[in-house]
């Protein structure tokens, strides 16, 4: 069978078009699908690295602070911060008009590098001495923070109000001696055989 040579135009366009779709089918449609397939890997991988040095920036300038506060706040001898507090909490109490009738520390359990000292205090005053009190000691440098708080009404309908609260304070533990005492005699023998 001889075809014509407008029936093999037809033939040999209808093959390329056929070519052509087995090329699109078997070659590029899967290759544009891999390529979207990795740019969308390559953003979200990319959304985690920019994630991840926020992350560590963010580390980095909570670490200085936090060191910043350790160093400027945190006593360590636990006597000396508690003076510290005693001292701040008498202070706000009379800036703020708030008449402290006690005031006592107390000692609790160690916590890794770190020792609260918790003081129970009471007092009385109107709202806005109790509120400038509160102020105070919330937004102060030292590192203390309200850990139970009681306020209730000396007589009713009157701006007469009784508090009492329990303040936590953190201290830095002292060096232990004995590892200091070892380490200034190592460090005093070393610089002894160096002579």
């Amino acid at each position: 069978m001889v075809l014509a040579r407008r029936e093999r135009y037809i033939a040999i366009a209808m093959l390329a078009v056929l070519v052509v779709l087995l090329l699109d089918r078997l070659a590029l449609t899967p290759l544009q699908n891999r390529s979207e397939a990795m740019a969308a890997e390559r953003q979200r991988v990319q959304a985690g690295i920019d994630s991840g040095r926020v992350l560590l920036e963010r580390r980095r300038q909570l670490s200085s602070e936090s060191q910043r506060l350790l160093d400027a706040g945190l006593d360590r001898l636990p006597a000396e911060a508690e003076s510290k507090v005693l001292h701040a909490v008498r202070n706000w109490s009379q800036e703020a008009g708030f008449a402290l009738s006690s005031l006592r520390p107390e000692r609790v359990a160690k916590k890794g590098g770190l020792q609260e000292i918790t003081f129970q205090a009471s007092g009385t005053g109107s709202m806005n001495a109790v509120a400038e009190f509160l102020w105070r000691l919330e937004g102060s440098s030292l590192p203390v923070r309200v850990a139970e708080l009681q306020l209730g009404t000396r007589k009713e309908g009157t701006d007469d109000l009784t508090l009492q609260l329990r303040i936590s304070a953190l201290c830095r533990l002292p060096d232990d001696p004995k590892s200091s005492a070892t380490a200034a005699a190592s460090a005093k023998t070393k610089g002894g055989n160096n002579d």
